[in-house]
């Protein structure tokens, strides 16, 4: 009996033992696999660090109690009470992700549209953003979940144009990173290399404040720029990047994908940070200069791309920008480059890209027009009305006036054709325009400043057809190389039969 005795024991000590080294291993692989967080908190609230602790497993009971509680309130509109219960839930199981995306969300889309004060809204969204970034990622750094909902809430609530209070959003957002960054266009240089104290600080403000790493911004501008950083979408694309590069375990990587590819068209559409200072609102142009990258992106994407669904489904969306980026192009004067596309779309994508065979980049360039002339989405109103006056001053200096006349008036029939059909309050309230005049106004001092690149004969000859002063569109003070103003007589005017027209 003794005998047997003993023998159990000893069987029951080398299970113990067994069992350890194997818990050791299944707590290593559900680590690894996400399935469970065995370790300990750092840097966590007292709180947090006591709910973590000393409820042990009943902060799961707990947190799925006040989760129901939480999705009752919601339903019944009560989004102040049910924040509260989210919070709580965040303190019990701070490593479920999902918890986080859910308080986020329901504080920048259901608590900000309580007020009705842009100011106020602003301030619902900034500790969304933050709560996702500064908080959940804290916990969470792998998680798939969080990286989407932070670029959709850079992409989707603060860049696109479904709130009435975006513009609000737009110009506090370009104010913090245009203090953070310097400008729209980092200098990655000083922020991959800091020699100076005021360079050190800058780039510890980035990381420690706005989780911004300068080796993936120089990765991200790179691949898909040249990127306006003051700019919500711009920062969709990096927080979707991340997420792919760092995220892992549970989510979807297919929302991370959508979450660089549609902003990444945005800011196509209205990438270019336009700071007026007349009216003091900030407006916004197509970034011409990123479609070389772009339609990389694409290319590589349908290649990587295992997905016959997904990869049409890109091969679509690079169709399209393919079109729109010849017509911009063209509108705004750039025909070498709309050629170029022109000619790439038409070999890539042949009929699937509904260009007639026949046709040449003008042929289809008016098809665009013709087609466009009643579209409502103000990026593609502003890109077609902007081109149209800057190719209107571009052939103004050529001498051919009749054809400036000619894309001068339909520029302001489309302007006008749109302020038409968005007369109902709230599209105004989100889709400002702008009188047409403060358009041509910004065109013209954009071409006429010294440090936007144009050459400096098209400036005083173009001063010279708008019977200018030499030193209008100069900044006072500013240094210029712009020859005399040229004196040669003003181009012919349009016959009046022309302007009837």
């Amino acid at each position: 009996m003794n005998l047997r005795k003993t023998g159990l024991i000893a069987i029951a000590v080398l299970a113990l033992v067994a069992g350890h080294f194997f818990q050791v291993r299944l707590n290593r692989d559900r680590d690894q696999l996400g399935l469970t967080k065995s370790t300990v908190l750092s840097n966590a609230p007292p709180v947090l660090a006591f709910t973590t602790v000393a409820l042990g497993g009943f902060r799961g009971i707990i947190a799925n109690a006040l989760w129901i509680r939480s999705s009752e309130l919601q339903d019944e509109g009560k989004h102040f009470e049910a924040v509260q219960l989210s919070d709580w839930i965040t303190k019990l199981q701070p490593h479920f992700s999902a918890v986080w995306v859910h308080l986020a969300w329901n504080l920048s889309y259901n608590i900000s549209v309580k007020f009705p004060d842009p100011e106020d809204r602003w301030l619902w969204v900034q500790r969304g953003i933050e709560l996702l970034r500064d908080e959940g990622l804290k916990y969470n750094p792998h998680a798939i979940d969080i990286h989407s909902e932070l670029a959709r809430h850079f992409h989707h609530k603060m860049g696109a144009n479904l709130d009435d209070a975006h513009l609000t959003y737009k110009a506090h957002w370009a104010e913090a990173m245009d203090e953070a960054i310097g400008g729209g266009r980092p200098d990655y240089d000083s922020l991959l290399n800091p020699k100076t104290p005021e360079a050190v600080a800058r780039v510890k403000n980035l990381v420690e404040r706005y989780k911004l790493e300068p080796a993936l911004m120089k990765l991200v501008d790179d691949t898909y720029g040249p990127l306006e950083w003051r700019l919500p979408e711009t920062h969709a694309i990096y927080w979707a990047t991340r997420g792919l590069r760092e995220g892992r375990g549970a989510g979807d990587v297919r929302m991370l994908r959508r979450n660089i590819f549609q902003p990444m068209m945005m800011a196509f559409h209205r990438g270019r940070l336009i700071t007026n200072n007349y009216t003091q609102r900030i407006q916004f142009g197509p970034n011409l200069d990123m479609v070389d990258n772009t339609s990389k992106a694409y290319i590589d994407q349908i290649q990587a791309e295992e997905e016959e669904g997904m990869r049409d489904s890109f091969a679509r969306a690079h169709r399209n920008f393919l079109k729109d980026a010849v017509y911009f192009l063209y509108t705004y004067n750039r025909l070498r480059e709309a050629r170029r596309w022109f000619e790439f779309c038409k070999q890539t994508y042949g009929p699937n890209a509904n260009i007639k065979p026949e046709w040449t980049l003008e042929d289809y360039a008016l098809s665009r027009i013709e087609e466009d002339a009643g579209e409502t989405s103000r990026d593609r109103i502003k890109a077609i009305v902007e081109g149209s006056i800057e190719s209107a001053y571009g052939n103004l200096v050529g001498g051919d006036a009749e054809q400036a006349q000619g894309l001068m008036l339909f520029a302001e029939k489309v302007h006008s054709n749109f302020q038409q059909r968005t007369t109902h309050k709230s599209a105004v309230v989100r889709l400002p325009l702008g009188p047409f005049a403060e358009l041509k106004r910004e065109v013209l001092m954009r071409l006429l400043d010294p440090a936007s690149g144009v050459n400096a004969e098209f400036q005083a000859r173009l001063r010279t057809e708008l019977s200018l002063p030499a030193n209008f569109g100069v900044p006072a003070g500013a240094a210029t190389n712009a020859p005399p103003a040229v004196t040669n007589p003003p181009a012919p005017k349009p016959k009046e039969e022309a302007k009837k027209n």
